[in-house]
């Protein structure tokens, strides 16, 4: 039998036995190795030893895949300066009070529960759904801890709904810091008051640090942020919510166009046009030469939709091009000219709401730095990941705690590393 020493990970405790049960779990007897506590009355330090609370069992981080419990007797002192001379039971920094678990196992728990489900982790490891989801509520905060920012100078707006088909939108607040993409809220609806008294309860030291808000064009942000911060903070109307309100315009004509050339065209000829809409929503660049002879058919069957997409490619590059915000304004306000003076309407929509927003539209410009909610999206597609995964998630708090450990839960329960060691046979 060879013998090795492996990390129990547990401080101030020196090690008694080691022995297995009858199903082949280890099970290590340790005292602790301190020699007195604080008293739970008057909070002194108190070391008269009077005795010992009731033996507890406490599942530990397994070895060789062998599940492993920390049998322990914790030691109970007397206060002699406190009336009635109370007793105190120890309580060891490595697990909490009516726990189950230590805090490394609980620690290894939520590793295992990221981008994993609740139901998965207690198959795997023998407990009930219960034990795991209160370990979660021990471990994950249900909101942002705002000690761990030091400047909060973007923050970014947007909406998704907890039911598919439904309108129950929460809000997923977000920053980047330090290069890192953090959620700093989820609101229950998007009202604008809502969104204020969020904004509000910002720390003012991490408020006045606060220089863009990227958000869509829902007014419920754009006048909550401006009604809180007022000039001081600059409103981005992100590109992203942009791009989909023009391209939305595009496919609305290319989809009626489709319909009357449906119609009018024979079967063979209409079947050349197969992949049409694919090939519109494309960037040029990525077209195959399929798409691109797809196009050409479609273009020579509609010159209205040729006009509409060629516009469309022409205020992307626009957004694609390093303009400041008076050049962007010139050539946007070209464009809307351009458009004018063609045949094509499917723009108009979209030509008003710019007009609605223009500065906050081209404050994308701005030149200390493109600003843009990309991130924010980006993030919401993985909560809806999140949420597909868990079956549904529709408590806020409960969505907080479990996108913070899929996000940050690999730097709040990294591997832990201590000293105590014991021969393992």
């Amino acid at each position: 039998m060879v013998n090795f020493q492996i990390p129990l990970d547990i401080p101030d405790v020196e090690i008694l036995k080691v022995e297995n049960n009858e199903v082949g779990d280890l099970i290590i007897t340790v005292k602790s190795t301190k020699k007195k506590t604080c008293c739970r009355v008057c909070e002194k330090e108190i070391d008269r030893v009077h005795g010992y609370g009731e033996t507890i069992l406490l599942r530990h981080l397994p070895i060789l895949e062998r599940r492993v419990y920390i049998r322990l007797k914790p030691i109970r002192y007397i206060c002699d300066d406190c009336d009635n001379q109370p007793t105190t039971t120890e309580q060891p920094d490595w697990y909490k009070r009516r726990s189950k678990f230590t805090k490394a196992y609980e620690e290894y728990m939520m590793r295992s529960l990221i981008n994993s489900t609740v139901s998965d982790v207690a198959r795997k490891e023998g407990v009930t759904s219960d034990c795991v989801e209160g370990t979660l509520e021990r471990q994950v905060l249900k909101k942002v801890n705002w000690t761990e920012f030091k400047t909060l100078e973007l923050l970014g707006f947007d909406e998704i709904a907890l039911k598919k088909g439904h309108k129950d939108f929460v809000v997923i607040v977000s920053t980047r810091y330090q290069d890192v993409v953090k959620i700093i809220g989820i609101l229950p609806d998007r009202k604008k008051e809502t969104v204020k008294t969020f904004i509000n309860s910002i720390p003012e030291s991490l408020k006045k640090t606060v220089k863009t808000a990227c958000t869509d064009m829902y007014d419920g942000y754009v006048n909550a942020v401006k009604e809180v911060f007022g000039k001081k903070v600059k409103v981005v109307i992100d590109r992203f919510h942009v791009a989909k309100k023009y391209r939305e315009s595009v496919d609305r004509l290319s989809k009626k166009e489709l319909r009357r050339l449906k119609a009018d065209l024979l079967d063979e000829e209409y079947k050349q046009l197969k992949g049409a809409m694919w090939a519109l929503r494309k960037k040029p660049e990525n077209l195959s030469d399929d798409e691109r002879l797809v196009l050409v058919l479609l273009f020579k069957q509609s010159r209205l939709l040729e006009v509409a997409y060629n516009l469309e490619k022409d205020l992307t590059i626009i957004f694609d091009t390093n303009y400041n915000k008076a050049e962007a304004s010139k050539r946007i306000l070209d464009w809307i000219k351009k458009v004018e003076s063609s045949e094509v309407e499917c723009f108009d929509g979209f030509i008003k709401t710019l007009r609605n927003h223009w500065n906050d539209i081209l404050n994308y410009f701005n030149r200390r730095g493109r600003k843009n909610s990309g991130f924010v999206e980006g993030l919401n597609n993985k909560i809806k990941v999140i949420k597909r995964r868990c079956y549904g998630i529709f408590d806020v708090e409960s969505l907080f705690q479990r996108v913070s450990l899929d996000f940050q839960g690999y730097h709040l329960f990294g591997c832990r590393r201590n000293t105590s060691m014991k021969s393992i046979s």
